[in-house]
């Protein structure tokens, strides 16, 4: 049996959620990125449907009344299996492993409650394919989304092998080495997933490299000498690259409402009149490298004492995936560092740092035109889209700080002052370097980094994928 759609997409997250008020109303929110963008580029005829898990009670309660919008089937999985999958299998090892996060003398630890975990995992990527193989017309195309349904093309691909099946990975790739830190069976069933598709994508050519590494490792496989095709199993997929860039349209059209300029003069006013503004915006996220980025911005300032009073480190961190214990108390330890660097420095008219860890999109934007330097700096990174973002709104010119280990630098290093994340006192030595750069030498360097970074935009990054796969 098959349905009506003839291009799909399926992610962990859908392109709207839903609210349950005390009085039983549902009330709707849409989200965005690049996958809602292109989706909309394809246009209303398209005949489209975006297939993802009830996330909320408010989702789940809408799957019950069936009253999720048109062109969205949400799957309300039992909320254990989701935990199970969402939070124990992607996002606390497959996280780990492609963001090599692991304190290997104490983790990982593949045990009984790994396997019970990872069987939840398996049933809720089957609960997808079955969903899109219910869903797809004949010959239609699925573009599945991400480590969370990494078994789902060869999944899918069982069903209805008349499909053309797409997958895309959002985060970095382990290189064999760390990636065979996952029990054998279960590192061959992550590949053997993926290359159930026609067709798998990544962000940068390194992340697809590692991929194909790990296939020839992990499974024998065989990659073709140029890198872009793995065969096993008697069938190949082809590998493809696509690195999501920044909408530019919108976010110059964004930055510039009323609540940005009112949250750039409040900015100023908190940092103090003709100081200099270091940067940072991210998710207090493991991998985003934030503590480090903080004592670098000390070291600055014991290194180069006449910086004190002259600049602000304005950092952004946003509280993410709080229900895990390890992002909690990295978020607290963010907020210690933070803390410690104001006493130790501070003086009655300086706060040299100014740390926000509540999510507040306006204000980031308006940190993003007002910065002199921009502080990128993670262990590793399947791309940075803030590297990307601040560039094209800069007021003045950004000096762009950029860790060699995140995606961006494939396409903006030439441009950036890249760094080594892990050396404190190497990024301390950058940060000085960027707020040194003469002003017309970071003026161009903002030009160049801006077109770079907006050379695909995220509706062209779809469509892209999409006509490969044709």
């Amino acid at each position: 049996m098959s349905g009506d759609a003839r291009v799909l997409v399926a992610s962990n997250r859908g392109p709207v959620s839903y609210t349950l008020g005390a009085d039983g109303e549902l009330t709707s929110r849409r989200g965005g990125g690049g996958v809602v963008s292109g989706l909309s580029a394809i246009g209303p005829d398209a005949g489209a449907v975006w297939v993802c898990a009830a996330l909320s009670d408010g989702d789940r309660e809408a799957v019950r009344r069936g009253t999720a919008e048109p062109g969205t089937r949400m799957i309300a999985v039992d909320p254990a299996v989701f935990h199970a999958a969402y939070n124990d299998i992607a996002n606390s090892v497959l996280w780990f492993v492609h963001h090599m996060l692991y304190q290997t003398p104490f983790e990982p630890s593949f045990d009984e409650d790994f396997r019970a975990q990872w069987a939840s995992y398996a049933t809720y990527n089957r609960a997808f394919a079955d969903a899109l193989a219910e869903e797809a017309a004949p010959g239609a195309a699925v573009l599945v989304q991400d480590y969370h349904l990494a078994l789902v093309p060869a999944l899918l691909r069982a069903h209805r092998p008349d499909l053309r099946i797409g997958h895309f990975s959002h985060t970095p790739w382990a290189p064999p080495d760390y990636f065979r830190l996952l029990p054998d069976d279960i590192s061959a069933q992550l590949l053997e997933g993926i290359l159930g598709s026609d067709r798998a994508a990544f962000l940068t050519r390194r992340w697809a490299a590692a991929f194909a590494a790990c296939c020839a490792d992990v499974l024998g496989a065989e990659v073709s000498p140029d890198g872009t095709a793995v065969t096993h199993g008697g069938r190949t997929t082809r590998l493809g690259v696509h690195g999501l860039g920044a909408d530019a349209d919108f976010l110059r059209e964004r930055a510039g409402r009323p609540d940005v300029e009112e949250r750039m003069a409040a900015l100023r006013a908190e940092a103090g009149p003709g100081r200099r503004l270091i940067v940072r915006v991210d998710r207090t996220e493991l991998s985003k490298n934030i503590v480090r980025g903080l004592l670098a911005y000390r070291r600055l300032l014991l290194e180069h004492p006449g910086w004190r009073e002259r600049v602000v480190h304005v950092a952004f961190a946003y509280p993410s995936r709080q229900d895990l214990a390890s992002y909690r108390e990295y978020t607290a330890e963010v907020s210690r560092v933070a803390e410690a660097i104001n006493a130790e420095f501070g003086t009655p008219g300086w706060t040299p740092v100014i740390l926000k860890v509540d999510d507040d999109f306006a204000r980031s934007l308006a940190a993003y035109r007002l910065a002199d330097v921009a502080l990128v700096n993670p262990i590793r990174d399947g791309m940075n889209l803030v590297a990307k973002e601040v560039p094209v709104v800069s007021d003045h010119g950004v000096a762009l700080v950029l860790s060699r280990e995140a995606g961006a630098f494939e396409e903006l290093g030439d441009e950036a002052i890249v760094v080594n994340p892990y050396d404190v006192r190497g990024t301390a030595a950058a940060l000085n370097t960027a707020l040194t750069l003469p002003e017309a030498e970071r003026a161009e360097r903002t030009k160049r980094l801006a077109f770079a970074a907006t050379s695909l935009p995220p509706s062209r990054w779809f469509l892209d994928q999409l006509t490969a796969l044709s």
